[in-house]
């Protein structure tokens, strides 16, 4: 079967899961790899899961997880404003509420699940943060233009997600896709296409899990 490439249009090649018997295509150019749609789990089924995710602010751990986010990818690359949006906030929105009472953001949170009301629609906004949500999405570049529209001028896009090992092997044993809700896999070469096709750059990227946009200085927003 000949699948286009979800980032960048390319074609790909599959490979088989054989613990699973899933099917992934991996794109070659920008190393993209997407799961094979017959195989992803129903809406019910995904929020099942979520359900079952025990994630809050009482857990410091857990906090230090998004404060090494916020000061690896964001604190110095934000504009200063203090208007951020997390999309994808989960059942409990434990970064949305670390931005606004460590960072000074107002924060707006959405979920498709548990916030899902489109309070981004109509706005724009300084930040935008994605944490553990990308992986999750079939047409992930439906809502990187989305995420793109909603920034100022001079906003930042900072995404969370672990980056796949770039080896058919490797990945197979790769603990990440064990989660049946995850169907989008991307590498620090993905992000920069994605950053390409959005006419913004990568001012952030380490070779784990983190990366953040921004919009090139001497060139309007359109």
């Amino acid at each position: 079967m000949n699948q286009k490439c979800k980032i960048c249009g390319s074609d790909t090649r599959e490979f088989l899961d054989k613990q699973f018997n899933v099917t992934y295509y991996h794109c070659g150019i920008c190393e993209f790899i997407s799961k094979d749609e017959a195989t992803i789990v129903s809406p019910e089924d995904e929020k099942a899961e979520y359900d079952l995710h025990n994630n809050s602010y009482d857990d410091e751990g857990y906090l230090n997880m998004f404060r090494r986010f916020y000061d690896r990818s964001i604190k110095d690359f934000a504009n200063g404003g203090h208007a951020a949006l997390d999309f994808g906030s989960g059942p409990e929105p434990v970064f949305a509420r670390l931005l606004s009472e460590e960072y000074g953001y107002y924060t707006d949170v959405y979920d498709l699940y548990y916030s899902p009301i489109k309070v981004y629609e109509g706005k724009e906004y300084d930040l935008i943060t994605s944490t553990e949500v990308v992986e999750h999405l079939k047409e992930p570049m439906e809502y990187f233009r989305l995420f793109k529209d909603l920034l100022k001028e001079n906003g930042l896009l900072a995404i969370m997600t672990l980056f796949h090992p770039r080896d058919d092997e490797k990945f197979c044993a790769w603990y990440y896709r064990r989660d049946k809700t995850h169907i989008s896999f991307y590498t620090p070469k993905t992000m920069a296409y994605i950053a390409k096709e959005l006419q913004m750059q990568v001012r952030y990227i380490d070779e784990k899990r983190y990366c953040s946009f921004g919009f090139d200085e001497l060139r309007k927003f359109r």
